[in-house]
């Protein structure tokens, strides 16, 4: 669905330092910088997948997705979605796709959400019925009801995001490109995008390429990652090929009844302990979990056991680090 061979990008930035006599200099003679945005990009999302595009500030995660949508013509190198070469066929092509930048908005400031969605409506010439069906699955979804004859500046940062999704996906696009979708939500507002996303990709096979700094979105949606950084891509694979290389690392926490006797279990660290509780961090590359709670149980009588894995987001800055971005 999506092929991405050898795409490249850069940019002319201008340079100036700092002083009156620089600013002068400048009205007359700037000099100028060449950023590689993006150094031979290349990738292919199968129909149905949800692949998180990540990396730091910078990396290029935004060039690449306008890119994809249209918005930018790259310098060198091939970009086929669907058929279609974006830049070339915008006016065939964006009635594929949907596009949700969160800090963009597709809105009409002053005017209730639904004049926008009927506005999207007419461009997209969406069906009176197809429109219809897609606007009461959107409002039931994503809980628009009480807010959809509301202006879209009375509406609160999470209750615009769900509006810029739902108008997204008012002509029922194949592909959804999401470019921090979730950036400043609350928790209750990034649950309910999450979902979402969730049941479109299950129930409709829409494809997604998400954006985002909040690895919490990657694992609760993405099975794939892409890791670009400098411009560069650096990483293409599975989440759980990640948790096997870099998230090894396990906390155990236990509760048991009163024991005065320390916990020495070879292969673990104690990160706290007290009579009745006490957190051990392992490696499962040196013993494994069960193992250790075999152990636990021999040394005091448990209650309870919670057994945590490494968060996603240490296991990402690993992988910066390893790359040294």
């Amino acid at each position: 669905m999506i092929k991405v061979e050898g795409m490249t990008k850069s940019f002319k930035v201008a340079k100036r330092s700092t002083g009156l006599l620089q600013a002068t200099k400048a009205l007359f003679y700037r000099e100028h910088t060449i950023v590689d945005a993006l150094k031979d990009i290349t990738f292919t999302i199968e129909p149905g997948e949800i692949v998180g595009y990540i990396g730091p500030n910078g990396a290029g995660k935004s060039t690449t997705i306008k890119i994809m949508s249209g918005i930018l013509v790259p310098d060198g190198g091939k970009c086929n979605i669907m058929g279609f070469i974006p830049w070339k066929n915008r006016v065939e092509y964006v009635k594929n796709i949907g596009v949700v930048f969160g800090q963009r908005s597709q809105l009409w400031w002053d005017v209730p959400v639904i004049d926008s969605f009927e506005l999207l409506k007419d461009i997209y010439n969406v069906p009176q019925q197809e429109y219809k069906t897609t606007l009461d699955l959107l409002i039931e979804t994503l809980e628009l009801k009480d807010i959809i004859n509301s202006p879209v500046r009375q509406l609160s940062l999470g209750q615009r995001m769900r509006c810029e999704i739902a108008a997204s996906l008012i002509h029922n696009p194949q592909i959804l490109f999401l470019d921090e979708p979730t950036i400043g939500l609350d928790a209750v507002s990034k649950i309910a995008v999450r979902q979402f996303i969730k049941t479109i990709n299950q129930e409709k096979g829409v494809t997604v390429v998400l954006t985002t700094h909040d690895m919490n979105d990657i694992e609760a949606l993405a099975n794939r990652v892409i890791l670009i950084g400098k411009g560069s891509l650096l990483y293409d694979g599975k989440i759980e090929e990640l948790r096997k290389r870099f998230g090894t690392h396990k906390t155990i926490t236990a509760d048991y009844r009163k024991n005065t006797n320390s916990i020495v279990i070879p292969g673990t660290s104690i990160i706290h302990w007290s009579p009745e509780h006490a957190v051990l961090k392992l490696d499962t590359e040196q013993i494994l979990t069960s193992e250790v709670i075999t152990e636990l149980s021999k040394k005091v009588d448990l209650l309870d056991v919670t057994i945590e894995s490494q968060p996603i987001e240490d296991i990402i800055v690993q992988l910066y680090k390893e790359f040294q971005i």
